[in-house]
């Protein structure tokens, strides 16, 4: 099997996303004054969705994490109120990638604990968890949720131990988990299912990667660990798994492996000598691997293809400040208007500082929708529940589109009320005369009884309505297919057809010229305000 290596480079293929860059928010737009925590173990400290963020914090007697607004950037208070439900250091948390409200924390008190957070965020300390996880034996470092059905959460500690939960349960201390995993004997450094969940890829302190079926537990697949010393694993398309680690010879590397063959890899890459663990980010929208270091300032952007050479190096973010640990943005809550296709949160301890990265394209005309970088995304909603994943059921996530939706321009019509009681005033303001109304009554019935008689072959007062007076025209109703039937040659079908493809694109082409108009009108209102504020 070949095997390359970074003193051959392979020829430059062509990628839409060659000229990715970053650009790092400035200080207003980041979280300032954040005690990020000051712990040793390998973990992102950090997770994000499109509503809070969750930030690991340094604190004495206990553990915590802050939950921020996506919004509420700048400077931090410090009495800011914290989760702090956990009795030790926290080591892990994640937000259920199906409630944008509820997150997953564990800690070295051997237990995981779920916190439903408020819509306003947290006013207050919370103390007080939804549900608690108690099985493992030792402090758990490591929690992922499953990536298509709902309630399906894993957890790995100290115990060498990997361990399924059904956190729908209604018990608010669970402590049996439905699948206990023993196939490990050292402590569990990172774990990744694949896109449906069917398998799980683990990489461990014996430096091996293994896939393993969640559902069984039993070990499908095992690397050597001898020419690869794996620290972090996560699955890419095509039933693919990419390993970073280290060499017999001490130089960071990353692997590309087969999952269904992990006797010998399909790329090795060697990197460079520096000792921090790598992280790995993949991007199955735009199939982009990065790489980003502890302790490192730089980001490692590359291209992943089915074919040969399958890696392919991109660019590099480059920073003097160095990270501790990153959060990620799900799609869902980048800004495609921008070309946006990648969000990291940077955790930069020496400043105490999480700072955003964003990772865009360029284009020409970023305001229309780019619709080659910004596929069919994951969405939030479940694919299925925790009854049919655990029994043997596989389905792929659900799939929604980032185009932005545009608003209706009508005003919505009020329903219209129903007229009930009817009061002529005829008589002085603030009186009614009754003898008025009785005598209005009357006339009316009159007219009526004399326009309509009661017995049809009485029609001597009949008189003309207003529907023969001259210059009324009839406006015929919309016929029934019975009334009018459709086209049945073959050419009045296509030219129908025809028509009809006219009328679609006359009306894309309206609203993209429309898209492009509100574009230039919100910038010219920025531009003005911007104007006024520096003229005052």
């Amino acid at each position: 099997m070949i095997v390359s290596k970074m003193s051959w480079r392979p020829p430059y293929r062509s990628s839409k996303f060659r000229h990715v860059y970053g650009k790092a928010a400035t200080k207003d737009h980041g979280f300032d004054g954040v005690p990020i925590t000051d712990s040793v173990h390998d973990n992102h400290y950090c997770s994000v969705n499109p509503c809070f963020i969750a930030i690991v914090t340094e604190s004495s007697g206990g553990g915590s994490f802050l939950v921020l607004s996506i919004h509420h950037t700048g400077r931090l208070d410090p009495h800011h109120p914290r989760v702090c439900g956990h009795s030790a250091s926290v080591l892990d948390v994640k937000w259920n990638p199906f409630d944008d409200h509820c997150i997953a924390s564990c800690s070295e008190d051997c237990t995981v604990k779920l916190w439903d957070i408020p819509v306003c965020g947290v006013q207050k300390n919370m103390t007080q968890p939804r549900k608690v996880l108690q099985a493992h034996t030792r402090r758990v470092n490591l929690i992922e949720w499953h990536p298509t059905a709902r309630d399906i959460l894993l957890s790995s500690a100290y115990d060498y131990k990997v361990m399924v939960w059904d956190v729908s349960a209604c018990c608010p201390v669970l402590r049996s988990p439905v699948i206990v995993i023993s196939v490990h004997s050292e402590l569990v450094l990172s774990m990744s299912f694949n896109t449906n969940g069917s398998c799980l890829a683990t990489s461990s302190l014996d430096k091996r990667v293994r896939v393993i079926d969640p559902r069984t537990g039993h070990l499908l697949q095992v690397s050597s660990g001898k020419l690869h010393k794996a620290n972090k694993v996560v699955f890419l398309d095509h039933n693919m798994l990419l390993s970073t680690g280290c060499s017999p010879w001490n130089q960071r590397q990353i692997v590309l492996w087969d999952a269904d063959d992990l006797c010998e890899p399909l790329v090795e890459e060697e990197l460079d000598e520096a000792a921090g663990v790598l992280f790995p980010f993949y991007d199955p929208d735009t199939r982009m691997l990065y790489l980003a270091g502890k302790g490192d300032g730089n980001i490692r952007y590359y291209d992943i293809s089915c074919e040969k050479p399958h890696v392919q190096f991109l660019n590099e973010y480059r920073s003097h400040l160095p990270q501790r640990g990153l959060g990620v943005m799900p799609k869902r809550g980048l800004d495609v208007s921008s070309c946006e296709v990648f969000r990291f949160y940077r955790l930069l301890a020496i400043k105490d500082l999480v700072e955003p990265l964003s990772m865009i394209v360029p284009r020409r005309s970023p305001e229309i929708f780019q619709e080659d970088i910004f596929p069919m995304t994951v969405g939030n909603k479940a694919a299925m529940t925790a009854q049919q994943w655990l029994s043997g059921i596989n389905r792929g996530p659900l799939l929604i589109s980032l185009k932005p939706r545009v608003a209706n321009p009508y005003p919505e019509v009020p329903p219209r009320r129903e007229i009930r009681n009817l009061h002529f005033h005829t008589g002085p303001p603030g009186g009614t005369d009754p003898n008025s109304e009785q005598a209005f009554l009357q006339e009316q019935l009159a007219y009526q009884d004399a326009k309509y008689p009661k017995q049809s072959a009485d029609l001597s007062g009949w008189q003309e309505d207003e529907t023969h007076a001259p210059g009324w025209s009839y406006v015929p109703h919309c016929p029934e297919p019975s009334e009018s039937p459709p086209p049945r040659i073959e050419s009045e079908l296509l030219q129908v057809f025809y028509r009809q493809q006219d009328e679609i694109t006359g009306l894309r082409e309206q609203l993209n010229h429309s898209e492009v108009r509100i574009t230039q009108l919100e910038q010219e209102i920025k531009n003005t305000r911007n104007n006024m504020r520096n003229t005052f």
